[in-house]
């Protein structure tokens, strides 16, 4: 079973045997069978836990005791205790899906979660960049290397901001007498010293560039994008080869600036970085192991703040490529394809961006609006 967390654990373990057997075979499934990312069976063994835990409250001694009104009890107490809508509505999901695997495994009668309905989880328009908003958060690497400074790292929650020094500045640190001040690591680099340090201030706003030019180039996940291998990069198609959700493969074409930045950073950055555990992949963290998602959202979010942008993250980018490529034309279908859904509902969100700002052209520009 995947390792949520431990109030999670503690629940799984009081459970009847029987109800626990069932949790793990479950989880299995979501792993090996329907090839559910580790994020997605965590989530899943957490509902699952929490249902089966309110189930032996109600008395139910076995899995074959589960029906209806048990799964509308627990989805009634969970919004009691304030969940969300979108909350209500994945745990309902996560309900039906057991209660379907349960059933043609028979271990119940009746799949009795199929006629389970959950609240309507509401939508919120994504927020999405101006294209020139994108286009100056994915040239701010090469801006800032011309002016030999990093921008500010994305505080994580809970952390107060750091101050940042004005900008071209280095932090006033007082050298000692006769020594020269210390240069300043880039943003995403470990401390290094004489030609190391020159190496990663050359090699970090190239990968910088070449991150953010993927990201909004091809509008893959950012978890796609820290999983490419240089083997994954068909330069001569210009397109890469993703594995996203669920391991399904689709190739994602990709442009000419998004090329000359791979090509500066194969050249000249990735050398600069790699090490003995770099293997192949594409992109280089500061110690040469692979570039980790959380390290890509903060070096996504800490460019955007230093160009004055609103607050912005690698799904942002998503979000944006695929208003932009939907404003220019493109059709739902293809930008489906691309992004990766499984789902056609799930790209049509971008349509009702589209329409938005349509609207809101139309209330500034109509005299009858």
């Amino acid at each position: 079973m995947s390792r949520p967390d431990r109030s999670t654990r503690a629940l799984h373990q009081a459970l009847p045997p029987a109800l626990r057997d069932a949790v793990d075979d479950f989880a299995e499934h979501l792993s090996r069978v329907r090839n559910r990312s580790a994020h997605t069976v965590r989530a899943y063994v957490t509902d699952l836990v929490s249902l089966l835990d309110h189930a032996v409250r109600m008395g139910c001694v076995d899995l074959a005791d589960l029906d209806l009104s048990v799964l509308r009890s627990w989805l009634a107490r969970q919004r009691t205790t304030g969940a969300a809508r979108t909350s209500l509505a994945r745990r309902a999901a996560s309900a039906r899906a057991f209660s379907a695997w349960a059933h043609r495994a028979g271990l119940l009668p009746a799949d009795v979660g199929a006629a389970l309905a959950s609240p309507r989880a509401h939508r919120e328009l994504p927020t999405v960049l101006r294209a020139d908003q994108a286009a100056a958060l994915v040239e701010a690497p090469a801006r800032r290397a011309s002016l030999g400074t990093a921008p500010p790292a994305t505080p994580r929650p809970g952390e107060a901001p750091t101050r940042q020094a004005p900008l071209g500045t280095a932090p006033p640190a007082t050298p000692r007498p006769g020594e020269a001040p210390t240069r300043q690591a880039p943003l995403g680099t470990a401390p290094r010293s004489g030609a190391a340090e020159d190496t990663a201030t050359v090699a970090v706003p190239l990968r910088d560039r070449v991150l953010l030019e993927l990201l909004y180039a091809t509008g893959v996940r950012v978890s796609e994008v820290c999983g490419l291998d240089v083997g994954d990069v068909d330069h001569a198609r210009r397109v890469i080869r993703v594995f996203g959700k669920g391991g399904r493969e689709r190739s994602v074409p990709y442009g000419v600036p998004a090329q000359r930045a791979l090509d500066d950073w194969l050249r000249q950055g990735r050398p600069g970085l790699l090490g003995s555990h770099s293997g192949d992949a594409l992109l280089l963290g500061a110690r040469g192991g692979r570039l980790n998602p959380t390290t890509a959202r903060q070096i996504v979010g800490g460019y955007a703040e230093a160009a004055g942008l609103p607050r912005t993250s690698p799904h942002g980018l998503r979000h944006s490529a695929a208003t932009h490529l939907l404003e220019g034309g493109a059709d739902l279908r293809a930008v489906q394809e691309l992004l990766g859904h499984s789902s056609l509902a799930s790209t049509q969100i971008y349509t009702h961006v589209s329409v938005e700002r349509l609207r809101a052209a139309y209330r500034q520009a109509h005299p009858r609006a």
